[in-house]
């Protein structure tokens, strides 16, 4: 059996990671990128280099038609020259989709390095490596679960949180053999989640998008669909009753969590029994939260579903008072409330 499952394995780099931010991640979720490599640096003491210089990888662009495919390739190749000229091999970008579009373009890289050439006198080499964040905390979710201060478990009843995760399809489905457990059985957010001490929640839609699918969501006549598969995907868990939503894709974590708002406007439906919803964390603030880090650092606080329900569950202290304290100090005003979904 361990002789199959060695086929559904994936070779991540150990250390000397050059990091390239994603466009949406810093939008959505600016404190996990911070997190990511705070963990990397300061918890396992790895080398990752974050440059000044990068930019995006046009992925969004890309899926949509608008940025046509040779500029995509150019773009890529920018990014791995700078890779390149700081001297590193293992490329850890940020987004799925960053890590989808990398990975299809190192399969063709001739036209791509003329284009560089001609386009800004630059060259490159392909990564050794291309990494997933998410590959790189699952590699070392055992060293960073012997630092945790918390785990995983309800502190009221000592038992396991029930946990949904849900993985980017740019992550496991456009190069299925690139991601821990290929397209069948993707693990990288269950091996977190039970070295961690939580239980995975399996349900039927586990695998179903979560809706954002680019045209779905940016064209606005079709936003239809994007909330119809996110709510698909929400009434398929709402039985089992998960304590919270864990995802590896900024743009999957945005809308899991901010059409269960939309949903409660429009139906006045929440998916859990209190009527607060579920909450749904990116994998670097639920390893943020259990390493002891401030959950407003964190960012928990730009969450449309808010978190203090859980954080209390697992035992995470905060002040509610820094809750929209600003980096200047100030408190800032608190957002208005929703009508029909409790915070």
């Amino acid at each position: 059996m361990n002789r199959f499952w060695n086929e559904y394995q994936k070779a991540i780099a150990d250390d000397h990671f050059f990091y390239e931010r994603s466009c949406i991640r810093q939008t959505f979720f600016p404190g996990s990128e911070t997190a990511f490599l705070r963990m990397l640096r300061e918890e396992l003491n790895k080398d990752i280099f974050d440059d000044f210089r990068q930019h995006t990888c046009t992925g969004i662009g890309y899926h949509t038609d608008v940025v046509p495919l040779e500029t995509t390739m150019t773009v890529v190749a920018r990014l791995f020259s700078l890779m390149t000229e700081h001297g590193y091999e293992n490329y850890v970008p940020s987004c799925v989709t960053s890590f989808g579009v990398f990975t299809e373009m190192c399969h063709m890289w001739q036209k791509t390095r003329e284009n560089l050439y001609k386009a800004c006198k630059r060259e490159f080499n392909i990564p050794k490596n291309i990494a997933h964040p998410s590959d790189v905390i699952y590699h070392f979710r055992n060293e960073l679960a012997q630092k945790m201060k918390f785990r995983l478990v309800n502190r009221f009843t000592g038992r396991p949180l029930k946990v949904v995760e849900h993985i980017g399809c740019h992550y496991a489905k456009i190069f299925p053999d690139k991601g821990v457990g290929k397209a069948e059985f993707p693990y990288v957010l269950a091996g977190m989640i039970e070295a961690w001490g939580g239980e995975v929640v399996d349900y039927p839609e586990r695998r179903h998008c979560c809706g954002f699918g680019f045209r779905q969501y940016l064209v606005q006549e079709n936003r239809g669909y994007s909330v119809s598969n996110t709510k698909k995907k929400l009434e398929s868990m709402e039985p089992y009753e998960p304590d919270f939503i864990v995802s590896n894709c900024p743009g999957c974590s945005m809308f899991l969590d901010r059409w269960q708002y939309t949903i409660a406007e429009m139906e006045h439906k929440t998916y859990d029994r209190e009527g607060y919803g579920i909450p749904v964390l990116t994998y670097e603030e639920m390893a943020g939260l259990l390493l002891g880090y401030d959950p407003w650092e964190l960012g928990l606080q730009i969450h449309q579903v808010q978190a203090e329900r859980l954080l209390d569950k697992i035992g995470i202290p905060y002040d509610p008072k820094a809750k929209y304290r600003a980096a200047d100090g100030k408190i800032l005003r608190a957002p208005e409330k929703p009508e029909n979904l409790l915070v």
